[in-house]
């Protein structure tokens, strides 16, 4: 599962540079620390051989939606059931996607003082997670491009998290993702291919809140570990 998480670049020339888009694509870009559903971000497509940035929030809706709030049930999409399920299948066909960010939360513990940790790369490099992507149209508003997180069964110590992790691609496997063209078992490659080599920390119980923000949600809590 990914329901929460940051992309904390503070320099919009290297968030750029690291996606492979034009800093004019980022233009007003500000670290994020507490990314949550339903909440404005970006994801990156491939147009011809470029990649370009459209501003998206986070969960997807479809044509045939009429209450937003339905976003918070389409944040995440099971990798196994993407080709099934009418809600993803025309976007995993059609409208692929990669979500940039450089860590994600989970969390341990009773729901009362359940404790979160933020897995991230061991360079501070980014995450890119499989996405999809549907253009929506709100009534009596502006048409809106929505996204969704692709999750795979969690691998090594994560699953003591949860069951479920997002599918992290590496740079390459990002732009076949992206790509129309890419068939559905090298689809199914790169998800099976996925990168589940990470590492974790305790961080500030302020993060369970998805209205606080800012770099003292990634302080060290006083424990200390390492589960990759």
């Amino acid at each position: 599962m990914c329901g929460r998480f940051t992309l904390t670049y503070a320099v919009a020339q290297r968030l750029a540079r690291a996606l492979g888009v034009s800093v004019e694509d980022l233009e007003g870009w500000e670290p994020r620390f507490n990314i949550a559903p339903t909440q404005e971000h970006f994801i990156v497509v491939l147009r011809g051989e470029d990649r370009q940035v459209l501003p998206a929030r986070w969960g997807l809706l479809n044509d045939w939606i009429r209450d937003p709030k339905d976003a918070t049930k389409t944040f995440n999409a099971r990798a196994e059931t993407l080709a099934e399920r009418p809600a993803f299948r025309a976007a995993f066909e059609q409208r692929r996607c990669v979500v940039p960010a450089d860590g994600f939360y989970e969390w341990q513990g009773h729901r009362e003082s359940r404790r979160p940790y933020w897995f991230h790369r061991r360079d501070g490099g980014l995450l890119l997670f499989a996405g999809l992507y549907e253009r929506w149209q709100p009534r009596g508003g502006p048409p809106a491009w929505t996204f969704t997180i692709v999750t795979t069964e969690a691998k090594g110590r994560l699953a003591e998290f949860h069951d479920r992790m997002p599918v992290i691609l590496d740079d390459a496997a990002a732009d076949d993702w992206m790509y129309a063209k890419t068939g559905e078992h090298r689809l199914r490659e790169l998800i099976r291919s996925a990168s589940g080599d990470l590492e974790a920390r305790p961080v500030s119980q302020a993060v369970n809140r998805v209205e606080n923000e800012g770099p003292s949600l990634l302080e060290p809590a006083a424990e200390q570990v390492r589960l990759f």
